[in-house]
């Protein structure tokens, strides 16, 4: 029987990330998906961007092998309106792409960093978490509603449909 990979006994890269190893380490993940087009492609530059303005990328090893990464993208007036959010943007943080790298699905890292995005969010003052998601991408819908969010409504984007999905951040 494989041992189950906790987030917790991993080590995280959160600052200084080496953006072309990041876009390597996706694109990787990608090549392995049924739908490779459900996870999200920033660009270098689009990215830059974001760490430059307050957004956090976290990526796990396991020794040199990058294992699993998230993102968090504090949301804008503009973005919530797409998404039919109507609460101040300010308050809200976005949780952007998570992937798991193809030898270490199955061992409940989406929802070990879901998670730990709700707990780094509550602590910087964040009150609500958004994320939006392909409507067939079931599994990480699972995850989602698991972790309390809630469906707010189903839009259509450049790259496809998305369901907004929305929760009220606790102190656990």
């Amino acid at each position: 029987m494989k041992k189950r990979i906790m987030l917790d006994k991993l080590d995280c890269i959160d600052n200084n990330i080496d953006i072309e190893k990041y876009i390597m380490f996706r694109k990787d993940v990608k090549r392995y998906m049924e739908h490779p087009e459900w996870l999200g492609d920033f660009s270098y530059e689009e990215i830059e961007y974001l760490l430059d303005n307050d957004s956090k990328i976290w990526i796990y090893y396991e020794k040199d092998v990058p294992v699993c990464s998230m993102m968090l993208i504090p949301a804008r007036d503009k973005d919530l309106k797409k998404f039919g959010i109507d609460l101040n943007y300010k308050e809200v943080a976005d949780y952007g792409p998570m992937f798991v790298n193809y030898n270490y699905i199955g061992n409940g890292l989406q929802y070990q960093m879901l998670e730990e995005l709700d707990k780094y969010c509550y602590s910087m003052g964040y009150k609500y978490a958004a994320s939006t998601i392909h409507p067939d991408n079931i599994y990480s819908i699972n995850n989602l509603i698991k972790d309390g969010f809630e469906y707010v409504n189903t839009k259509a984007f450049t790259r496809g449909p998305r369901n907004i999905y929305l929760k009220k951040l606790k102190k656990d």
